[in-house]
């Protein structure tokens, strides 16, 4: 029925084309391998069949379902695929996905305690509750942000705000302040120097230190640099740990770092986003060795956890300096139960704050720690299975460890003189054509790497050995063993 009066969508309506789209999701998900991973499209081709300007007046909703139908799903990228093996996986669980739906139609803005006490109370005993399956101190404190660029950002802030050159005040300019250094692994995520960008510190006042044969950061060479900065008149403020970086998953060493930070008084923040999860299962606590030295976490339950982008968690040691970095206090959002309840929009830059806890709720309540550490441990054992088929290939190469479900790997056949880099290249960009998988790329040591991921809740052993089995075809019928 087409809506033609200024008012919203009648709720007999919303129910007949809910449930229509609830059977449409439940068909998706059901039935998502009949679908190529990567859509066969070129750039431009799905604005091309979209009108240029809106439409006037309202179009009847059997129609929208059609057009989405016909225009939008054949320029997906399939995410919550078992073939998506490509960057990290975001695959979205059922529990979450109806989390999703009932914080659409709550629509509440959880700025204040004031404007949604669910919101704020929930958030608190969630976060809570994922510091303790992840065996994280007590004291920790935990945040609700979107992404981990936006979680790392604002630890970045803490840790320039503890600084104690009263940035929030006098701005970094026309002050005489001291040069500022963060410190990060050379294979660390590319938002935190994002992060340094946006708060002003530049580009040039990110050092990335190089790493050892495990891609982890080489401590002894971050300390001459903290030292060769000091001697140097620059002021060394934050270092960034990494468990799981993204190119290969390797895992910085905490402890080593946190005693650096300790001896120098900077800053420790762990970017754990994909793979802090795994510290879920109990045995792979080992992850978080000298986590007591850190400031900061992040870890993103929308990557390897199953909540539907986005919900990514801050963990802090000191809130108070979070809170003393951005908190304002505009007439208008005083209440008088100010001093009784956190205000979560006085930890961060937004106002405006969705109602991630209820999703992330959802998922925890419904699988459960011992469900969450069983499909993550699925994913380990997968990824096992595809290692070993590598390492059993004499014309395969593995590239790097794998400490959690990544596998870096490349083509070598033996008596090939051309480039491998541009073979392996080639190879990749075969295998993502056929739309059967998924896969990206990094270089290590100037070698393009092909990188395999195993994280998602619909990913299983077999689609694993199908991986393989793809990737020997689109040898075999390309001759690229030539």
């Amino acid at each position: 029925m087409l809506q033609d009066k200024y008012i919203d969508m009648p709720v007999d309506e919303f129910k007949k084309y809910g449930n229509e789209l609830i059977d449409w999701a439940s068909e998706y998900l059901n039935n998502i391998e009949k679908y190529n991973v990567l859509p066969d499209i070129k750039p431009g081709e799905i604005k091309a069949h979209l009108p240029r300007h809106p439409n006037t007046t309202g179009e009847d909703f059997n129609k929208i379902i059609k057009d989405f139908e016909k225009i939008i799903i054949p320029g997906i990228t399939h995410w919550n695929h078992p073939g998506f093996m490509a960057y990290f996986n975001s695959t979205s669980s059922v529990p979450g996905i109806l989390g999703e739906l009932l914080i659409a139609t709550l629509n509440v803005n959880g700025m204040l305690w004031k404007s949604s006490p669910s919101a704020s109370e929930l958030e608190e005993v969630t976060t809570g509750w994922l510091r303790e399956m992840l065996g994280l101190p007590k004291y920790m404190w935990g945040i609700i942000y979107d992404t981990a660029s936006i979680s790392s950002l604002h630890a970045i802030a803490c840790a320039r705000e503890k600084t104690g050159l009263d940035i929030r005040q006098k701005g970094l300019s026309g002050n005489n302040f001291p040069k500022l250094r963060l410190y990060c692994s050379e294979h660390a995520h590319s938002s935190i120097e994002k992060g340094a960008l946006t708060l002003g510190i530049g580009r040039e006042g990110v050092k990335k230190i190089r790493t050892d044969k495990e891609f982890r950061i080489i401590p002894e060479l971050l300390n001459e640099e903290i030292l060769k900065d000091k001697k140097d008149g620059v002021l060394p403020f934050c270092v960034v740990a990494t468990v799981g970086t993204t190119s290969t998953t390797s895992i910085d060493s905490i402890r080593s770092l946190g005693e650096i930070c300790k001896k120098e008084n900077l800053w420790l923040h762990v970017d754990s986003a994909h793979a802090g999860t795994a510290a879920i299962i109990p045995e792979m606590r080992y992850i978080f060795d000298g986590i007591e030295y850190a400031d900061s976490l992040v870890v993103n339950p929308h990557k390897w956890m199953f909540v539907p982008v986005d919900c990514s968690v801050l963990y802090v040691k000191e809130p108070e300096i979070l809170k003393r970095a951005f908190s304002l206090e505009p007439e208008y959002l005083k209440t008088d139960v100010d001093s009784e309840v956190i205000n979560y929009n006085d930890y961060g830059v937004q106002l405006g704050r969705r109602f991630r806890s209820l999703k992330l709720w959802f998922v925890i309540k419904y699988f459960g720690v011992d469900g969450l550490a069983g499909i993550i441990k699925k994913n380990i054992d997968s990824a096992k299975k595809f290692k070993q088929l590598v390492q059993d290939d004499p014309e395969f190469e593995l590239m790097a460890p794998v400490p959690f479900s990544t596998i870096c790997f490349r083509y070598q056949p033996s008596g090939y003189s051309g480039s491998l880099n541009e073979l392996n290249s080639n190879l990749m960009d075969l295998i993502n054509k056929s739309g059967r998988i998924f896969l990206s790329h990094t270089k290590l040591n100037g070698s393009f790497v092909i990188r395999l991921v195993v994280s998602g809740i619909r990913t299983e052993e077999n689609h694993v050995i199908e991986a393989w089995n793809i990737i020997k075809e689109v040898i075999r019928a390309n001759a690229l063993n030539k």
